[in-house]
């Protein structure tokens, strides 16, 4: 199998998946695209590099966040930490956020813009696109207790957002 083909089968089937992320994180169809395009690019020229049998799916989406911070570097400005003054503990698990968001819940996506993009990245591979804490952790390029605190202070972010239902 040609390296072309391969790159066909193993990375293609994820191009609608990461167009939803994409358009998660950027709110704009058409910085989604770009975005999705700078990706498959770099994931295309980088792919002789590729081990066979690896993750594909956390590969690409390693990809899409550092083209996503490599394009805010460009326009000059980059995502930003905010503190919260009080942190409410979680009890249980919060319910699969996929289902709402794709169904177009206008009170849920708005609720998602007001979370910092920090958070918001976090919680979106987590939530949506249900990648483990060390895979977070590897897209992110941050240790998994940064990633832990993220996911809990953008869900809890995320309820006061929704008036403090549950999404």
């Amino acid at each position: 199998m040609s390296l072309d083909e391969r790159f066909e089968s193993e990375v293609m089937p994820h191009a609608r998946a990461l167009y939803g992320t994409a358009f998660r994180l950027t709110r704009s169809p058409q910085d989604a695209e770009d975005l999705v395009q700078e990706a498959l690019l770099r994931a295309y020229r980088g792919f002789s590099g590729f081990r066979p049998g690896s993750n594909a799916r956390a590969w690409l989406y390693t990809i899409l966040h550092r083209a996503r911070t490599d394009l805010l570097r460009k326009r000059g400005r980059s995502p930003s930490t905010v503190e919260l003054e009080e942190d409410a503990p979680v009890t249980g698990v919060p319910p699969r956020h996929e289902a709402i968001l794709t169904a177009g819940n206008e009170d849920v996506q708005r609720a998602l813009g007001e979370v910092p993009e920090v958070f918001r990245q976090a919680l979106l591979l987590r939530d949506v696109e249900e990648f483990s804490y060390d895979e977070i952790a590897g897209i992110l390029a941050v240790p998994v207790g940064t990633v832990m605190s993220r996911i809990h202070r953008g869900r809890a972010q995320l309820r006061r957002a929704l008036g403090g239902r549950r999404p």
